[in-house]
């Protein structure tokens, strides 16, 4: 597994974890336990996405500040870099 295909991963895992107890929030507001996990795994993700982007490129076209396309350039994550 190449250092792009782990960071994918991670930052996959953690937006996941955010995401799902999100969705549990929609049902149970008030639950201050489970607030603070989804902004802990939040937290954890924003780096890794940062540091990602900064060596790879943009994770989703809404994360350029550019309208030039230039965020497709770089292999899909469910490509190789060898494909490419």
């Amino acid at each position: 597994m190449t250092d792009r295909e782990m960071l994918l991963k991670k930052i996959s895992t953690y937006k996941f974890a955010a995401l799902d107890l999100q969705l549990y929030l929609d049902t149970h507001p008030d639950d201050e336990d489970t607030i603070n996990k989804m902004n802990m795994f939040k937290e954890k993700a924003a780096p890794l996405v940062e540091k990602y982007e900064r060596k790879y490129g943009p994770l989703t076209k809404s994360e350029t500040e550019m309208n030039n396309w230039s965020w497709i350039k770089a292999p899909w994550p469910w490509e190789s870099e060898d494909d490419c």
